[in-house]
């Protein structure tokens, strides 16, 4: 065998044991979020701006509107005066809540940073993997591909 094939044998049995090991890991019950959540289901991101500025006339920024009543946001100065933290969660008695699992979480999660892009920037900004022309495909740059994708949902790679 060659070393790049051997390489990419490799790269490919790793990928599969961390894809393996994630859906071996015990999942949690529906509604709870992940186990590394906070107990009270909140999650935040630092705007700097106004609280005004966040939440206009008590309207919901544009990515967080689409869950509708399901989500419970909360504005308030962020701690040391560093702008606004706005926060939201599932409304423990809303019907969406009670299956919102770690696939709607990571959706709240992306849509918080995309609201804080809307205000901050007045764009959401997005990783253009390929600058032009095609790429060839390879095991190592589906990985990359599947990180890029699930990054603004999990925070970090």
């Amino acid at each position: 065998m060659t070393p790049r094939l051997v390489g990419a044998a490799v790269v490919v049995a790793a990928a599969g044991a961390v894809v393996l090991a994630r859906r071996r890991r015990p999942r949690s019950a529906p509604g709870t979020g992940a186990a590394s959540a906070p107990r009270s289901g909140w999650l935040a991101v630092t705007v700097a701006r106004d609280v005004d500025d966040v939440l206009p006339a008590g309207r919901t920024p544009g990515p967080l509107a689409r869950f509708g009543d399901a989500v419970e946001l909360e504005a308030r100065i962020a701690p040391g005066d560093k702008g606004t933290e706005l926060r939201a969660r599932f409304r423990p008695g809303a019907s969406r809540a009670a299956a919102a699992g770690d696939r709607d979480r990571g959706r709240l999660r992306a849509a918080l940073r995309e609201t804080k892009q809307l205000i901050e920037v007045g764009e959401v900004l997005r990783v253009d993997p390929v600058p032009h022309g095609r790429r060839t495909a390879t095991p190592t740059g589906a990985l990359v591909e599947l990180a890029t994708a699930r990054s603004n949902e999990e925070g970090t790679l």
